[in-house]
């Protein structure tokens, strides 16, 4: 089998941003910034229109007491000693990184603007903050929150995150998502006219649901014009009302091959331009009922990366992006085209800096940092993101 700096006999030539066959986020935020950007996670003690009672109560069902917020800061403290703490234990793997604030527990967005302003403008102050992605859900998006957004858009780099979780409203029902799939459309069209970009979160493995039905919704937000998305797993942790529906034999835990075939089925249909923000996580064992091979994140990573090679496929590959002169591509290590540029290879202008000037020099500067970025892609893709089945806050 060739490595995937090379072309395979015969076969034709990958796309790769970076050493990886998808457009990461770590390789969307080294273009941006040039250098190592990585998410500070906060809990800035948000409810759920769904855990209160507004139009639910109890919450998703695979949504864990903390609002898939486990591995956010603590609510006991305010926003700066969280954002401190954070950073500070993330800073020992990456000590001259860029920061991007995360709301990530329950719905970040449910609150009066004159509060969000208060909590999002506290972190924008902080040094070495060059943004914002906040976790919300589309039910949870008035007029005046989305100007608000607009407005920060302006003057930072913002992603608002909202899980969809399934296309499917016998699965909504199930789960207790508590909107309904038209509602995740239009909060995404009233988001986009104002040009915010969207993370669309979404759940293999939910009750019930066929391994055709999981590939609908991936099918789906490949065509939606959101500009990221998160794959997770469902893991399922104690305490949470999907234990019951476990119980009561609704849920089956994929295995392992099942997952990664999905992730790369999912990846071939993506527009190349789409950020894949992640690809895997897990719970804290302590917590975590199943699937318990979800705790071997570099595992599930490899096998990801080994099922795209030995496919030869990329990020694209079913939308007709391929390797070619055309799709104005850059020679990176081992002459593999990669993509540069804007949004990847479809618009905007190569900008080698960072990582990426060491791969624009050819094989030999792509080696020294290959190592380092492969860690760094590695550590994004797995991020631990809290809560059975991994969703933002709100979700």
């Amino acid at each position: 089998m060739k490595s995937a700096g090379t072309m395979p006999a015969g076969g034709e030539t990958p796309l790769l941003w970076g050493d990886k066959r998808f457009h990461t986020w770590n390789y969307e935020m080294r273009r941006q910034f040039g250098r190592k950007v990585f998410k500070v996670m906060l809990d800035a003690g948000f409810t759920c229109p769904n855990r209160d009672g507004t139009i639910a109560i109890g919450g998703c069902t695979f949504c864990s007491a903390r609002g898939s917020g486990d591995f956010a800061g603590s609510r006991r403290d305010d926003l700066v000693t969280q954002f401190n703490t954070v950073r500070d234990r993330q800073h020992k793997k990456w000590p001259d990184a860029l920061y991007i604030g995360y709301f990530q527990a329950y719905t970040n967005t449910y609150a009066p603007v004159h509060v969000l302003r208060e909590y999002y403008e506290t972190i924008l102050a902080l040094p070495g903050v060059v943004g914002l992605s906040i976790a919300t859900r589309p039910d949870c998006l008035p007029d005046d929150v989305v100007d608000y957004l607009a407005e920060l858009n302006e003057r930072t780099y913002l992603w608002v995150e909202m899980g969809l979780q399934t296309i499917h409203e016998s699965t909504s029902k199930l789960i207790n998502r508590a909107h309904d799939t038209a509602c995740y459309y239009d909060a995404v069209r009233r988001l986009r006219e104002r040009g915010i970009r969207v993370c669309a979160h979404i759940i293999y493995g939910l009750p019930l649901e066929t391994h055709e039905m999981m590939l609908e919704t991936g099918r789906a937000v490949a065509d939606m014009d959101v500009q990221g998305i998160k794959i997770h797993l469902l893991h399922l942790m104690k305490k949470t009302p999907m234990v019951k529906q476990w119980q009561a034999g609704l849920v089956r835990f994929l295995e392992m091959d099942e997952y990664v075939n999905l992730v790369v089925d999912t990846i071939e249909m993506l527009p190349p331009e789409m950020v894949v923000h992640r690809v895997t996580g897990d719970a804290p064992r302590e917590l975590l009922i199943g699937p318990m091979w979800s705790l071997k994140k570099w595992e599930v990573l490899n096998a990801i990366d080994a099922e795209l090679e030995r496919r030869n496929t990329w990020q694209g590959k079913k939308r007709g992006a391929r390797g070619t002169a055309e799709a104005a591509v850059v020679e990176g290590a081992a002459g593999t085209p990669r993509v540069g540029g804007g949004p990847g290879a479809f618009g905007g202008d190569f900008r080698p800096d960072g990582a990426d000037a060491a791969y624009a020099a050819g094989p030999a500067g792509a080696a020294l940092v290959r190592g380092a970025e492969r860690a760094d892609e590695d550590d994004e893709l797995a991020a631990s993101p809290g809560g059975a089945g991994g969703c933002p806050g709100g979700c």
